[in-house]
């Protein structure tokens, strides 16, 4: 039985519907939508499948689920915002406008360092439940209190968690909004990008059941390391993403609510320079500027080499994301992803409902991006 596969595609771009429609034919997938825009352009929007477990509720075209962390791209490019403004300073201690950030040894953390995952705090020292990570002034005063775990700017450890916690703090500091409302006001209503960090009732409806695998962490992670103190601390399970309390709270490093459609809108914006449809969101330059390397080394959480770039993985020998040196990307728990060639103006993202087993590189998304690739190296 062929499953059906609603919205439209380029016909140059038919191996990625073929590839699509082919997960759920393979079992690979239960809900899930994977877009692409080529020069601003929208190529591909297709969505298939339930937004639920039990496949009772057809995926819709405005469907919502939890990115886990593709969400880390929204909260980079509001960072940025700030940065295109002249707001916030990328070489200025992280304490120039949150002081009490200064504590343990902390003053020479700058604010590259946060967006880079090199400022060595990757996790809390303190033990934390999910619940506790609703408590957004709670959090942050414990990430202000500690010492980091490693020499700020020297390495990176994929800050799984806290990256929302100091990019939301920094922003908040210097602008007066949270993060999830600048992102909305100044990014995602005039881009249309229909992406919610911190999701209103109003929305409840439109959310699909993510279906979990694994637990974060639940491989071998050598007792007391960085990477087990960062992915065990709080424990989390794919469900903690089905809870209201999940979706309402603002966690700009895990907990966004969008669609590819909508990952993509923003990523497109990325792509095409800083403006799209004639909205200008960053200055050109500003988007360059994530492609400055910041750290290339094996990071300390993730167990493989990683090459940073300003809040994004910077393409590498290790982790290649496309023909073009000027492409960056990452992804979430679970599967999520998104991907941006600033030489080929071309965006794309993948986000379903059914979890896999990985934190980094799923099958189900490469595969997607692989097809898109094939296709535009035919035309």
């Amino acid at each position: 039985m062929t499953t059906e596969v609603s919205g439209h595609c380029d016909r140059r771009f038919r191996s990625v519907r073929d590839t699509f429609a082919g997960h759920f034919d393979q079992g690979l997938e239960v809900g899930a939508s994977v877009a692409i825009s080529v020069d601003g352009e929208s190529v591909v929007d297709l969505w298939g499948g339930f937004a639920d477990a039990a496949g009772t509720r057809p995926w819709q075209r405005d469907t919502l689920v939890n990115v886990y962390s593709t969400t880390k791209a929204m909260a980079v490019t509001s960072t940025l915002w700030l940065v295109d403004r002249g707001e916030l300073d990328l070489d200025a201690p992280v304490a120039r406008v949150w002081p009490e950030f200064a504590q343990a040894g902390k003053e020479g953390v700058l604010v590259r360092h946060v967006l880079a995952h090199t400022s060595g705090v990757a996790g809390w020292d303190q033990k934390l439940t999910v619940p506790d990570i609703f408590d957004w002034d709670r959090m942050v005063a414990l990430l202000a209190a500690q010492a980091p775990w490693w020499e700020p700017g020297t390495q990176s450890g994929y800050h799984a968690f806290t990256h929302g916690f100091l990019l939301g703090e920094i922003v908040r500091r210097v602008s007066g909004r949270t993060l999830g409302t600048l992102f909305r006001e100044e990014i995602a209503t005039p881009l249309g990008a229909d992406f919610h960090i911190g999701l209103a009732q109003e929305h409840e409806g439109r959310v699909g059941e993510m279906i979990p695998a694994a637990p974060l962490g639940a491989g071998p992670l050598e007792p007391g390391s960085v990477a087990a103190r960062v992915l065990s601390n709080p424990h989390l399970t794919g469900d903690a993403a089905n809870q209201r309390e999940w979706r309402a709270a603002e966690l700009p490093a895990s907990g966004g609510q969008g669609n590819a459609r909508s990952v993509t809108r923003v990523a497109s914006m990325l792509a095409c320079g800083g403006m799209l449809d004639g909205v200008r969101i960053l200055r050109a330059e500003t988007v360059e500027k994530i492609l400055e390397e910041q750290s290339y080394s094996t990071d300390l959480v993730l167990g493989r080499p990683a090459r940073w770039g300003l809040g994004f993985a910077l393409t590498s020998k290790e982790l290649p994301l496309g023909p073009n040196p000027r492409a960056f990307g990452w992804g979430g728990w679970g599967g999520s992803l998104v991907l941006v060639d600033l030489d080929a103006r071309v965006a794309f993202s993948y986000v379903m409902n059914r979890m896999g087993n990985t934190t980094v590189g799923d099958n189900r998304g490469l595969s997607l991006a692989l097809a898109m690739l094939a296709s535009l190296q035919k035309t």
